[in-house]
Parts: structure tokens; sequence; C-alpha cells
């Protein structure tokens, strides 16, 4: 977000939650309508970085490629959208949100449609990180447009708590669809299917969303954009390069140095650009610095617990793809509660020190059981309570620390 478009004060209880409210200003009439269609494509984006998870071995049987090769169909997308995301925040407040949520919604579909027809590993393995380019476009430019769009603090609260319930819940989502589909069609149609929910957002956005340029004044700050993409591209494949070799590979510690080297340049430069993509004011803000690290720790988190449970499922348990998508239905049950719980019902009263520490607290705890499970467990007894735990706490969490944080 251009700097234009932060609040400079927060509400009461350090929550934010009058900081967008204008008296004067009319709400748009077709804001809920704007909701859903950037609800469609949180979506989209949230799932795409599980829906591959059940759906890699019958890709791997049917394009050949090995089991450490495996890893790459899921980290090329991390790797392209973690890097890129505060340039592709920049690129919406310089263009324009409106154009940059098309342009991203356009170019995700269309490396989704070469992803599915995929002939080889190479070819699947460039289209998944061709997705995390355009998402990077995507993702900041639909909270954007989120934050903009709700100024009544109300309604601000219920817009966040659905957008949190499918920022927390679209991984979930994206392990039960991507079972039925591989199950019942073909693992390809894990890809085919975003071309339906980008197609739907497309024609919201042409109809619904208003066209605002990004402030004037906005430049673009090619060296941090240099230092923060190559630093969170080295840390990223540094911990996954680890996950296949080990912490003492040459290639898993020289990567994991110069992410340090390079992410510790970009907070001097930071510090001393005309034109900060990151400016240090808004990290060191209590409110908006805690919500950050909130969502990194939740995130890391969330992700660790839809990766190995759904191994464990699969693997030890030997559930089918599709019950192993049902069994995490509890737990987004849960954090669709929390969520609209959090910011509906909780940030009005109390704001949100209390519910994001009690999340965490609760998040936290729901992992502690899942250390509990053995060979012999079984999913009501041992399983269940963790999801139940940890999407009560992710709930709270997440919901709450992107309206703080925004």
């Amino acid at each position: 977000m251009s700097e234009a478009s932060v609040p400079a004060s927060v509400g009461p209880g350090g929550g934010g939650q009058n900081a967008w409210a204008d008296a004067s200003a009319e709400p748009d009439p077709r804001r809920w309508l704007i909701l859903i269609v950037i609800a469609i494509a949180q979506l989209m984006v949230v799932l795409d970085s599980t829906v591959m998870n059940i759906a890699l071995p019958s890709a791997q049987s049917a394009l050949h490629f090995t089991d450490v090769e495996r890893q790459w169909v899921v980290t090329a997308y991390s790797l392209s959208f973690g890097s890129l995301l505060l340039f592709g925040g920049r690129l919406a407040d310089l263009v324009g949100r409106r154009l940059m949520f098309i342009i991203g919604l356009a170019g995700f579909a269309i490396a989704s449609a070469i992803g599915g027809a995929s002939v080889n590993f190479t070819m699947l393995v460039s289209a998944r990180a061709a997705q995390g380019v355009f998402a990077a476009m995507l993702a900041p430019a639909a909270l954007s447009l989120l934050a903009t769009t709700f100024t009544n603090p109300k309604e601000r609260g219920k817009a966040f708590g659905i957008y949190g319930s499918v920022a927390a819940g679209g991984g979930a989502v994206g392990l039960l669809l991507g079972g039925v589909l591989t199950s019942y069609l073909s693992w390809r149609w894990c890809l085919y299917i975003n071309l339906f929910f980008a197609a739907l957002a497309i024609a919201g956005a042409v109809a619904f969303l208003h066209g605002r340029q990004g402030p004037r004044s906005a430049q673009l700050d090619i060296p941090g954009v240099l230092l923060v993409s190559s630093g969170v591209f080295c840390l990223v494949y540094g911990f996954s390069n680890a996950a296949t070799h080990s912490w003492t590979t040459p290639s898993t510690y020289l990567f994991l140095a110069a992410a340090v080297v390079l992410l510790a340049a970009f907070a001097f430069w930071m510090g001393r650009a005309k034109h900060p993509l990151l400016p240090p004011r808004v990290v060191l803000d209590r409110n908006r610095g805690a919500a950050y690290l909130g969502i990194l720790i939740a995130g890391a988190g969330m992700f660790g617990v839809f990766l190995f449970v759904t191994y464990y499922l699969q693997d030890t348990l030997h559930y089918s793809p599709v019950i192993t998508g049902l069994a995490f239905l509890p737990m987004v049950a849960c954090i669709a509660f929390a969520s609209n719980l959090s910011n509906i019902v909780l940030m009005p009263r109390i704001g949100p020190k209390p519910i994001v520490a009690t999340g965490l607290v609760l998040a936290a705890a729901g992992v502690a059981l899942f250390t509990r499970i053995g060979v012999h467990s079984s999913y009501a007894g041992t399983i269940l309570p963790a999801l139940l735990l940890t999407g009560l706490g992710l709930g709270l969490m997440f919901s709450t620390a992107f309206n703080t944080g925004t």
C-alpha cells in the first residue's frame, strides 16, 4: 500500500478500528459484491499453496519425475510468490490497484492453464513459478482494495472477518479440492480449476471495482526491490534445500547466509532510501509490526500442519485423497467461526492485543497436541482435537492481524 493510503492513527485499544472511518464518505453501494470478488481471488491464491500437495503422487507418476524433484512443484510457487510480494504491492501503488488486480488474475489463469497442460517436469515447475509471480501482484492489490472499500468500522470488521476466514482456511480447502479433483477427474484439474476462479473474479473486477491511480509522488525503489527479492529467494531456497539435503550442505548454509546479508542490507537501505519500498515506520509501529510477526509465525505453523498431517493421514492411516481433505473440514469451520467472532464481536470491545495473543497461544497448543501422534493414533482421539484447537487459534489471530496490520 502507498504511504498515502495508510491511516495516520489507530483507534481505541490500538486496534485501528476507527482509522478508516470517514463520516462524510458515502459507502460504496457495491462494497459487498467487491468483497465477494476479492474473496474469490484470495481463495485462489491461498488454496494453490496446498491444492497440489495431494495431487503430487499422480503428477509424479504421469510426468515421471523423481522424489527430489517433487518438492519443487510446491517450492517454485512459494519462491516466486514470497520474493516478489513487496514488489507486487509497490506496483499496485504505481499503476493502480484495480489494474494490477486484473493483471494478476489473468496471468495466474494463463500460468495455471500451462501447468495443467504440462508434458514434462520443467514445464510444470515453470508454470508454478509463474503462478507465484502473478499471485505476488494479485494478493497485495486485493488486500489494499479491501481496506479502501470498507471505511465504516463495523462493516470493515465483518469484511476482514470473512477475508481472514478465506486466508486461513483456504489452505485446508485446497487439500479437500485437490483430493476431490485428483480422485474423480485428474491431477491436472488442480490447476485448471483456477480458470474458473479467475474468470469469476475478473468479471467481478471489471463490473464493480473502481479504477484508482496511485499517488503521483510514488516511485519505485529499485535497489530495495533487488535486495528484498533476492534475500527472500535465498531464504526460501535455503530452507527448501535443507529439507532434501542437510543443514551442513554448502548449498544450504551459503544461501541462508546470503539471505541474512541481503535482508540486513535491505533494512539498512530502507532507512536511507528517498522512496523506500517498505518505510521503517510501518514495521516499527508496535501494532503493525506485531501483527506482521504474528502472521509470519502462524502462517509457517499452519502450512507445516497441512503438509505433515496430510502425509500422515494418507501414508499411515491410509485415507483416500477425498477423505484426507474432508478430515480438515472441522479446522476450516473453527477458523471461519473464530475469524468472524474476533473481528465483529471482540475487536471493537477489547482491541487486537488480547485476541492475537490468545490466538497464538491456542494455535501453539494445537500444534503441541500434534506431537502426540504415533503410528497407532486415531483421527478422533488425537488429530481432531488438535485440528479444532489450531483452527480456533488461527481464526482469532489471522483476521485480527490482517485488520490491524492494514
